[in-house]
């Protein structure tokens, strides 16, 4: 049996040992986890992440429908108005009926 030299064993082991490179987050505040990843490049911590599956399930609570007529000018300034906002008709309308019915509560 050969005998290793003292600590050998104990260095190999350190060696083979993945030291991450990120800090303990869990003994920092949100403030001093937020400086910290402010000053340090995301991009030299891809070799210390591991892929993580994510579903999202989005439910869409609208489950009645209204038909609302409107005059061909109300109807076409309202497109307009929607595709400034980068968003489609009914969900501009739904969305000021419901601002609408906030401020008028009845």
């Amino acid at each position: 049996m050969q005998i290793s030299p003292k600590g050998e064993s104990f260095m190999k082991k350190k060696a083979n040992k993945k030291k991450f490179k990120f800090p303990d987050f869990d003994k920092m505040t949100y403030a001093q986890e937020a400086k910290w990843w402010d000053t340090h490049p995301f991009s030299e911590y891809w070799d210390e992440l591991e892929d993580v599956d994510i579903v999202f399930e989005l439910h869409k609570p609208k489950t009645e429908t209204i038909v609302v007529r409107l005059q061909k000018n109300l109807k076409d300034r309202l497109e307009r108005l929607a595709s400034a906002k980068g968003l489609n008709v009914s969900t501009l309308a739904r969305m000021w009926i419901a601002e609408k019915l906030r401020t008028n509560k009845a």
